[in-house]
């Protein structure tokens, strides 16, 4: 398995990490002899790095995670980086209610998450979104005496904006930044990139498929199921869809003259964007994981890149990347 390094301070990881929120939530139903089968493979193949979130499921995730790892061969368990994202407050009924980064928060946050993983660690914790009624330099400064007390390894943020990150890094040291990046998302370059960069923090990069819509898997004929969120998705939607899976038939062109996949070929473009980024993968069954597997393998040459920009230009996406409700809350939108 090929590593990376998260940032200036962040440990070294899989150049790949499986993003595990599918198998709880939010993409219908899931499997759960599959997924901790999923999880196994992920973490045969080399995979160290596991994503996850209290609120995925409500602790779901990190039970599931919990099984997993207590049921893996120890030298794999013992590789494996737990990164947890906090912050979001749930209904009963699955809504969400905003988040909450108030510093005595982030604290009982972590003290269940640590219950729910069966650890007494966590490697590298971090807020889902930003809390606009708390100064992220609260919220950082919780996380760094988590980090002194030694219930936590690093501080990662998410989704947040070059200002923002400049003043989380001036509280403690920023292992990575949490954020979509894709063919079809990519905002980040314009100044969070450049900003992450500058500070020495790496990019943990999810939604590298936009949630299947590039992975060459998705049909316009597919039916979702009423949990499924991408059925409020604005990408997913009508016109934008149409207009979306143009897009993918463009690059399907490319990735058919390499003799690869779609997937393939989108997971390698992220990967190919520079060593301080991590792209996650979403692989609920292993099928789906041995084929993002599969782009650590696939090289892009300039003409490569060159034929990809111009099937796939910067902003040429129909649609925002989720609902307004939820942009909103986005620090790196502002």
């Amino acid at each position: 398995m090929q590593t990376r390094t998260l940032g200036t301070t962040g440990p070294q990881t899989s150049a790949l990490g499986l993003g595990c929120m599918g198998m709880s939530a939010l993409y219908g139903d899931s499997d759960r002899a599959e997924s901790i089968a999923t999880i196994h493979a992920a973490l045969e193949a080399g995979i160290t790095l596991l994503d996850t979130g209290d609120f995925y499921g409500m602790g779901h995730n990190e039970l599931l995670i919990n099984e997993a790892l207590r049921t893996a061969p120890a030298a794999a368990r013992e590789r494996a980086l737990t990164s947890v994202k906090f912050g979001a407050l749930r209904t009963v009924e699955g809504g969400f209610n905003g988040y909450d980064g108030r510093p005595n928060a982030v604290k009982n946050f972590a003290a269940y998450s640590l219950q729910r993983l069966g650890t007494d660690h966590i490697d590298i914790y971090r807020i889902a979104r930003i809390d606009p009624d708390v100064p992220v330099e609260e919220t950082v400064g919780a996380i760094a005496e988590l980090v002194e007390a030694g219930h936590v390894r690093h501080i990662g943020l998410s989704e947040v904006g070059a200002e923002t990150l400049r003043r989380a890094a001036a509280v403690a040291p920023i292992s990575d930044l949490q954020i979509e990046y894709s063919l079809v998302s990519r905002g980040i370059e314009e100044a969070i990139l450049p900003t992450a960069r500058e500070l020495g923090i790496g990019i943990t990069a999810y939604g590298v498929l936009s949630r299947g819509l590039i992975s060459g898997h998705f049909g316009r004929d597919r039916k979702l199921a009423p949990n499924d969120f991408r059925g409020m998705s604005p990408r997913f939607q009508g016109e934008n869809l149409d207009r979306n899976l143009e897009l993918v038939d463009a690059l399907r062109k490319i990735a058919e003259q390499k003799g690869v996949s779609v997937a393939q070929t989108a997971i390698a473009w992220v990967l190919s964007r520079g060593e301080d980024i991590v792209p996650l993968v979403g692989a609920r069954r292993r099928d789906r994981l041995t084929e993002a597997l599969g782009a650590l393998d696939v090289t892009l040459d300039a003409d490569d890149l060159a034929a990809i920009e111009h099937a796939i230009p910067a902003g040429a996406a129909a649609g925002d990347r989720y609902p307004a409700e939820q942009m909103a809350h986005l620090d790196s939108e502002r």
